[in-house]
């Protein structure tokens, strides 16, 4: 779950990170009435999921409340890279004199937390790895010890930071860690960090990603989640306890059990087709739950055939057959389907099934054999 920047900056204050001051503003009048409180000269951002504000023009100077108000408004409804803007950010203008990059993440292959810093701040990290990655310093932190204080000298060192500046960073770098920790982050950065015009550090940007395994523990950072942000039937499957995530492929493909799913996706590669989506309705899933599923592959217009790859241990196939009954009592389908059902109640699941007579759909007895037939079902629609 990622959080927006006013989001992640407030709980970066909540760890003693300096930030500017600034509220969020829902409508032009709120910008002005937000920027006259804050007086002087303020910054109006959009507030989207995604990169490349600044470019697009969701990011602007005002000098007064009136240009603030007039700012908002024209970035109040704009669309950034398919993210429509529902709020801006008006936050104190800062002087800029530098811009740091400082991050936490997660390396999967170290298996340990890493610190990042350059003093190629405000550019997209990942260009600055891609081009220059002498000019990011790194440090990984081992979790059992913390962030030590000689890794944040080094990443001082590394980037050359003023040495008057080491004891903020050692606040703001040992803040951004216990942020990434408490929070069940796979990412807390500050891009950029500034050095501002009093010579202190402040953090005038930030981002956060939140582990989805992890929200259980923090129901004050998943009442956050911006659903506006996300595709519609994410939402909808999260409701209904389903793993979703939406492809591009014409293959809808509904499995219980992540690493049969992958495999489903996989098979149906192999044939020459292209998933559309990865599915899983977990085990023990009920009707309720696999009419869920089917009315979000559904919804999808890109689907041309749907994919079912039941294997019966936890699940029932009795149930599985039961709730794609029900779903398509709800919702009449033209689309080729094919089913294969195995292990528990596999015969009666087949039984409810074949006596439901459904037109375009026909059954497999083993994996190769349904994707087969999805793939050249999904070709002649």
């Amino acid at each position: 779950m990622n959080l927006h920047e006013y989001q992640s900056k407030i709980r970066f204050s909540e760890f003693d990170i300096p930030i500017p001051k600034g509220k969020v503003a829902r409508s032009p009048q709120e910008a002005y009435e937000i920027a006259k409180e804050l007086g002087g000269p303020v910054v109006v951002k959009a507030q989207v999921l995604t990169g490349g504000r600044g470019k697009a023009g969701g990011v602007k100077l005002a000098q007064t409340p009136e240009e603030a108000q007039q700012r908002a408004d024209e970035i109040l409804g704009m669309d950034i890279k398919g993210h429509k803007v529902l709020r801006v950010l008006i936050d104190q203008a800062s002087e800029i004199k530098t811009e740091i990059y400082l991050g936490v993440t997660n390396d999967r292959a170290a298996r340990q937390p890493l610190i990042m810093a350059s003093a190629e701040g405000g550019m997209d990290i990942e260009e600055v790895n891609r081009v220059s990655p002498d000019k990011i310093v790194r440090e990984h932190i081992d979790p059992f010890l913390g962030l030590r204080d000689y890794q944040i000298r080094n990443l001082a060192y590394g980037i050359e930071l003023p040495r008057e500046l080491w004891k903020q960073m050692m606040q703001i770098a040992r803040g951004l860690y216990r942020c990434y920790v408490e929070s069940d982050a796979t990412l807390a950065e500050i891009n950029p960090l500034i050095i501002d015009g009093s010579g202190n550090l402040l953090a005038v940007d930030g981002k956060m990603s939140i582990d989805d395994s992890a929200l259980y523990r923090h129901p004050e950072l998943a009442e956050l989640r911006d659903t506006s942000a996300e595709p519609a039937a994410e939402t909808q499957a999260r409701a209904a306890g389903l793993s979703y995530v939406k492809l591009d492929g014409e293959i809808g493909c509904m499995v219980n059990g992540a690493g049969l799913a992958m495999a489903t996706m996989d098979m149906t590669k192999l044939f020459g087709g292209s998933p559309a989506n990865f599915l899983d309705i977990g085990g023990g899933a009920k009707a309720d739950k696999v009419a869920a599923a089917l009315r979000i592959i559904l919804a999808d217009p890109n689907v041309k055939a749907v994919l079912f790859n039941i294997f019966g241990g936890i699940t029932r196939c009795d149930e599985v057959a039961m709730g794609i009954l029900t779903a398509l009592d709800e919702v009449k389908v033209d689309l080729p389907m094919v089913v294969r059902l195995v292990g528990t109640n596999e015969e009666e699941g087949r039984r409810l099934i074949d006596e439901a007579m459904i037109p375009h759909m026909v059954s497999a007895a083993t994996l190769a054999d349904a994707a087969q037939k999805a793939v050249a079902a999904a070709r002649s629609a």
